[in-house]
């Protein structure tokens, strides 16, 4: 496939604003901590508590975007929905952001095809992964992704959106399959942090 000189500008583009928003979203993470945000649950609380309304659509928008144009790492955002709103509206303000942006991603690969993939991806990268198309166990392996709070959840759905799945089907995968890999993912930083700050005190 023969990509344009405009089109290969735009890819190297969103790639230097991928590693801007990784060393960005590091340096975030860092001044929350000095400024005890991350480990005050009153001070994000009162964040939420002045921003009743606002604070939750934004961040169901964070997320969606995070989703659709993967150039901030989702994982912060997640983690981050949890601290910032406790357990249960952290958990469906993820669910509901990490959903609408999965199906819209799917759809965007399903109008634009391999080209919108080629903007977040490198070639190789994509070889790889569109290799596991021609596996007979292609759904299974995309239902064990969507649950597992470690695998490229992003990427697989992309890559999906280029089989003959239906919206239907997918939707209904991602939906069952979503929870367990929001929680386990966001318990495992947050208390997997705590542990390690606990083990080296």
């Amino acid at each position: 496939m023969k990509l344009s000189r405009h089109y290969l500008i735009l890819q190297k583009t969103i790639q230097i604003l991928g590693i801007l928003a990784l060393i960005a979203s590091v340096i975030l993470v860092i001044w929350f901590y000095k400024l005890g945000i991350l480990n005050d649950s009153n001070a994000l609380k009162d964040l939420v508590h002045r921003h009743r309304v606002l604070g939750p659509l934004i961040f169901i928008l964070v997320q969606i975007f995070q989703i659709v144009f993967p150039v901030i790492p989702g994982g912060v955002t997640t983690v981050a929905g949890f601290l910032i709103f406790d357990v249960w509206l952290g958990f469906i303000l993820n669910y509901i952001g990490i959903i609408i942006g999965s199906i819209l991603l799917f759809l965007l690969v399903k109008w634009f095809g391999r080209k919108f993939i080629l903007l977040f991806m490198k070639r190789e990268t994509f070889d790889k992964y569109e290799a596991k198309l021609e596996s007979e166990t292609y759904e299974k392996l995309f239902i064990f992704c969507m649950l597992s709070p470690v695998s490229p959840a992003d990427v697989m759905v992309m890559i999906t959106g280029l089989t003959d799945m239906t919206l239907k089907r997918f939707t209904t995968i991602i939906v069952i399959a979503k929870p367990l890999s929001i929680i386990s993912y966001s318990y495992f930083w947050i208390y997997g942090s705590k542990l390690l700050e606990h083990f080296f005190k």
